[in-house]
């Protein structure tokens, strides 16, 4: 097993925390957090893809499926999805029958939600149904003269990508996938697609990748994600949930008093989201992964830790780890959210770099392990130790390694090209909104010959001159050690 398996794009267990009733409410009835664009696209086209499946039913939600519920819950409804150019010549048919063919062999994509009289969502999946594939025209966009089509179809491509990401998602009505097309002057340039959380995650969508492109035509080799959530539900699931927690309770139990997260420069809009460009993690990370015979994952987290202790955030870092849970028994290939985060304990103060990672392989194994469980229940453990040690665990520390390119190591990297690589690095905010977030969320990415750091935080508890210096001192930490085995972590006992 390795941390290197490409994490998904997935949201945490719920902190023990109270769910703000706006945000409860926008998804509970389908609204989205974001601001919609005032003037939306019109499709000047909607084509209904009729599909028939063998199976249906209806089930509760799986883990995965909950904790992202209750993640959207607290942040709006959460997608995965982009656009892509069509090759010259493709047709609305040949997209439709796609559209046919991924809702046909994906019991999530044919997924509806059912409330009960408190809001709690339970699922059904239909074994034949209706889905719209909308056209958008671009021929009215772009103005005229030099460069005009490709404006008019990059402006309604982005424009038409902002309402799909924006408009207000029925759970109760709306499947899971939007699709649409645009087109130039009768011809199709480019497809705009937005799948809801609850339907897949990264894992999921890598093996559509694979799949939808040749028709898969083989009986799917996993699972069946009604039958994982009866499994889940079923005695044998509930002894699994109830070991689960024995472990997550022990480490709950044993964290120190935590005081309130306090910041000396809160900002409005509060959530705020920056990315660190560094070329030198990219040649970093891999040397100190061959030298200390773990995965870049691990070095990552490591390196993660140690930043917090050194910008006096966190220390010991309470550190969760999004798990795809793939390995398990009948999940590689199953289209579902599978995604649940695990729990790590790192005290870095007064060893080495190489003796962090050293701890972060043996924590982020065991967390590994642990992180598949009942989310409600999970949930109701954090709630009744929170009413206990007060709301404030400092569990809200989220690691999410999405890399699909993972870099080999390679010759020795010099001191110079490390420096210099080190100095290319660029920081940069992206995002800044009120809708909620987590209190804190490194994200790792793949970017052309470097790794990606996108650091996102209340600035009410991590002030935006922290989150950059949490980025930053990762960086640091990276470029000192692939140097120096013996190269200290520079933090304190707490």
């Amino acid at each position: 097993m390795t941390l290197d398996a490409p994490a998904p794009v997935g949201i945490p267990a719920p902190a023990p925390v109270h769910t703000p009733a706006t945000a409860a409410n926008a998804v509970r009835y389908g609204g989205a957090l974001q601001t919609p664009p005032d003037h939306p696209p019109v499709p000047a086209l909607r084509v209904p893809v009729e599909f028939e499946a063998p199976d249906s039913g209806v089930a509760e939600l799986t883990w995965g499926q909950m904790e992202i519920w209750l993640a959207m819950t607290r942040q709006g409804w959460l997608r995965l999805g982009g656009t892509k150019p069509l090759p010259p010549g493709t047709t609305v048919q040949e997209i439709a029958d796609e559209l046919r063919y991924q809702v046909t062999r994906y019991a999530p994509m044919r997924t509806l939600l059912r409330f009960d009289g408190n809001g709690r969502p339970t699922q059904e999946v239909f074994g034949s149904g209706r889905i719209d594939l909308e056209i958008y025209d671009a021929d009215d966009a772009g103005g005229e003269g030099e460069g005009a089509d490709e404006r008019a179809v990059d402006e309604t491509v982005a424009a038409v990508l902002e309402h799909y990401q924006t408009k207000p998602r029925g759970f109760e009505h709306e499947w899971p996938v939007r699709m649409g097309l645009v087109r130039r002057r009768g011809e199709l340039t480019h497809m705009v697609i937005q799948v809801c959380h609850l339907a897949t995650d990264a894992g999921g969508a890598q093996v559509m990748a694979r799949e939808v492109p040749v028709r898969e035509s083989a009986p799917v080799e996993a699972v069946h994600h009604l039958e994982l959530a009866r499994w889940q539900g079923s005695e044998a699931g509930r002894r699994h949930h109830a070991m689960m927690a024995r472990h997550w309770e022990k480490i709950l139990r044993a964290l120190p008093p935590a005081p309130e997260p306090a910041c000396a420069d809160p900002r409005e809009p509060r959530h705020w989201s920056g990315q660190l460009d560094s070329p030198a993690l990219y040649l970093a990370v891999p040397a100190i992964a061959e030298r200390t015979q773990v995965d870049s994952s691990t070095v990552l987290m490591a390196l993660y830790a140690i930043a917090l202790g050194r910008v006096g955030v966190f220390n010991p870092a309470v550190i969760r780890p999004l798990v795809h849970n793939r390995f398990r028994p009948g999940l590689a290939n199953l289209v579902c959210n599978l995604v649940q985060s695990g729990i790590c304990v790192l005290d870095v103060a007064d060893v080495t770099v190489d003796e962090a990672v050293r701890r972060a392989r043996r924590s982020g194994l065991t967390a590994y392990k642990y992180a598949y469980f009942d989310a409600e229940g999970m949930a109701a453990l954090f709630n009744q130790v929170a009413a206990e040690q007060g709301p404030h665990l400092g569990v809200t520390n989220f690691f999410n390694d999405r890399r699909t390119v993972l870099k080999p190591a390679g010759a020795p990297v010099s001191a110079r090209r490390l420096r210099e690589a080190a100095d290319a690095a660029s920081f940069s905010w992206f995002e800044k909104k009120d809708n909620p977030y987590e209190r804190l969320f490194l994200h790792v990415e793949d970017i052309p010959e470097g790794i990606a750091l996108q650091i996102c935080a209340d600035t009410h508890h991590v002030s935006p001159e922290n989150m950059e210096a949490v980025a930053r001192e990762m960086q640091a930490v990276a470029v000192e050690a692939a140097l120096d085995p013996t190269a200290p972590t520079g933090v304190t006992p707490r």
